[in-house]
Order: C-alpha cells, then structure tokens, then sequence
C-alpha cells in the first residue's frame, strides 16, 4: 500500500503548492503519486450539500457544526474505496485536507480546543466507525491567518469558480482554526504530524519523501 500524506490548514495557507512540489519529487524519485482533494466538491452529494449549506442554503443546517461535520465526514467515507483502491496502484497518495480538517474546523466553530468533544466525536466516526485510515504524514502548514486571508481573497478575484463561502469570510473563525490545528498537531491527534510555515515546499518535499 502506497503512502498517506494529508496535507492541512486554513484556506490560502498553501496546500495547492506543497501538494505540486510533492508531485513532482515523488515523479523525480520515480514514484507514482496520486492525490484526491478533500471536499470533493461537483463528485459527492454530500460535500456538494456542504457546500450550498455554506452558501446559505438547507435552512439551518450551517448552523450546526456537527451537521456540517457530518457531512464533510461522509463525503470522504464515500471515497475510501477510492482511497483504497489509489493506495494499492500507487506509491503516494497525497490528501488535500482529511480527517483534522473536520475537527479542527468544527471545534473552532464551538471554541474547543484539539481535547474537546468536538474532536473526539470526529475521531470516533471517522477513525472508528467509518474505519478510514490515517495518514502516515499529516502536515500542517501553520502560516499567518491574515495572509492565508489575502491569498484566498486573491485568488476570488482571479476566479470567478472560487467564491469564498461563510466560513472563509469569517476571519475569526479562521485564526481559531488555525489555533486549533495547531493543538491537534501538539497532540499529535491522528498520527504523526509535521508543522511548517511552508516557506520552503521544496525542501519539506524532500524530507517528507527522502532522497
């Protein structure tokens, strides 16, 4: 079975470029990479659900942070065949968010920290009862909210498909979701975790991958 990496933070803090460099040191090395991007926004009903939720759809159902929790985490219970059948054709599979994405975001939404209930409940479904696997690498790329901010509002204005939704408009809810990764990542919740500022993709490329 090929490697996990999941690669986590708020929206702008960079994922899309560390997910590229992994890429391409994996093909430099010779190894076959995969990825999958996590919600799986135009592929799952459920996060497609999510998403309009977060547009000011279904009601009230946004304003719970376990229903939307719920939905994110059957979105990617949807996929682990997917998941599955990725990691035993290829020598990495790279996440673009996974299972801490949901208790990171849904404790800050309850101001908990990486130890409340918000985070055992995710772990517990997705972990326990949906059974999905943790990565062997979960890195959290720990950069300033306020330029994760700036990117996500530049990259609104260079495409017109990445309108920001409720949670990445709330500058507060996303300095608490940093925080909160932060202490998942202290906990070392899930599995091993690497923190970076991401100011070097090309050099944590090559320590998460060696050669």
């Amino acid at each position: 079975m090929g490697q996990l990496i999941a690669i986590e933070g708020v929206d702008g803090a960079g994922k899309r470029t560390l997910t590229e460099k992994l890429i391409a040191r994996g093909n430099s090395q010779g190894l076959s990479v995969a990825t999958l991007d996590f919600p799986r926004y135009g592929r799952s009903v459920h996060a497609d659900l999510a998403a309009e939720s977060l547009k000011g759809g279904h009601g009230d159902v946004v304003s719970s942070a376990y229903a939307m929790g719920l939905l994110f985490a059957l979105d990617r219970r949807d996929a682990l065949d997917e998941l599955t059948g990725l990691a035993r054709v290829n020598d990495l599979v790279i996440l673009d968010r996974w299972v801490a994405s949901n208790a990171a975001y849904g404790a800050a939404r309850l101001h908990q920290d990486g130890g409340g209930d918000m985070a055992r409940w995710v772990y517990e479904l997705e972990y326990g009862r949906f059974g999905l696997p943790q990565p062997d690498w979960q890195v959290f790329l720990n950069v300033s909210p306020a330029l994760a901010a700036q990117r996500a509002r530049n990259r609104e204005q260079q495409d017109a498909d990445r309108t920001r939704d409720t949670y990445e408009r709330d500058a507060d809810l996303q300095s608490r979701v940093s925080a909160a990764y932060a202490d998942l990542a202290q906990r070392s919740w899930g599995g091993r975790w690497v923190v970076t500022d991401g100011g070097e993709p090309d050099a944590l490329a090559a320590s998460l991958l060696g050669g």
